[in-house]
């Protein structure tokens, strides 16, 4: 990486959480609703300023960030699969997630605000979101088993960090074959690219998108379903973790179904066109 240069470091002296607001969250930033968590337009992107306005005065590069938010999110998912099944895991397993969501605001906010947004920072920062949503199922996995040994449950936290990782793949390939084609990045139907061209097939998108049952294999809802079927365990008592196992087998049929019907889904757009 590159030393910053001298306009960058005055900049980071005299920065303010106010210029971070103006430079790094540019308007229409949470509008994005493809790109723009719900928890960042609800309440993460009032705080990162301040935490962006600190990673600049101590001197953090975009990447830095992003390097760290990698491995805050992988340690989540370690975190989570602790044998016992303590409950204390589970609720630091959600706040480490928190703190994962908060980084990913803060290296791109930190990156605007100096200039320096590349596609080293995009490369790392979708990676980062590989490792992290994989590492949390895994680990749920882990611990609806009880250990890290063979029996059902973990294999059932592999299937969904396998799913979690082809539907972002299969997101991610789509600029892929666009360029290995010769093709504009962003095609020239903009959102309406993304609907597929069966009338049916559009409907039962919406249909499953406004359901949302998608997102239960996304880190932070899942790190709070962690959380909650870790206080359920607690409640029900046993040495069995009832609610957790059965958290984890249903996100394993999420994650199978979601990338089967994603992959249909953007086979039969115009994203490919």
């Amino acid at each position: 990486m590159s030393a910053p240069t001298e306009a960058e470091v005055r900049s980071r002296r005299t920065a303010t959480v106010a210029d971070v607001r103006a430079h790094g969250q540019p308007p229409g930033l949470k509008e994005r609703r493809n790109e723009e968590h719900w928890a960042g337009r609800l309440y993460m992107r009032s705080l990162s300023p301040y935490v962006s306005w600190a990673a600049l005065r101590m001197g953090f590069s975009p990447n830095h960030l992003t390097y760290l938010m990698m491995l805050v999110g992988v340690a989540a998912g370690v975190v989570v699969s602790l044998p016992g099944h303590p409950l204390w895991a589970a609720l630091a397993g959600a706040l480490l997630v928190q703190v994962y969501l908060l980084l990913d605001c803060v290296d791109g906010e930190v990156a605007r605000y100096l200039q320096r947004t590349s596609a080293t920072g995009v490369y790392l920062d979708r990676i980062g979101h590989y490792l992290a949503e994989a590492a949390l199922l895994v680990g749920l996995g882990a611990r609806a088993q009880g250990e890290w040994a063979s029996g059902g449950y973990l294999e059932l936290g592999l299937v969904a960090a396998l799913g979690a990782v082809l539907i972002k793949a299969e997101t991610d390939n789509v600029v892929v074959a666009r360029a290995k084609s010769g093709l504009p990045v962003v095609p020239a139907l903009g959102e309406r690219a993304l609907r597929p061209r069966s009338t049916g097939l559009a409907l039962a998108r919406q249909a499953a998108s406004a359901a949302g049952v998608h997102r239960i294999i996304g880190a932070v809802e899942l790190s709070l379903l962690i959380a909650l079927t870790g206080v359920l365990d607690v409640l029900i008592g046993g040495h069995t973790p009832v609610t957790t196992r059965v958290l984890t087998g249903l996100v394993a049929a999420v994650a199978v179904v979601q990338t089967l019907l994603h992959l249909i889904s953007v086979v039969a757009s115009r994203r490919l066109r």
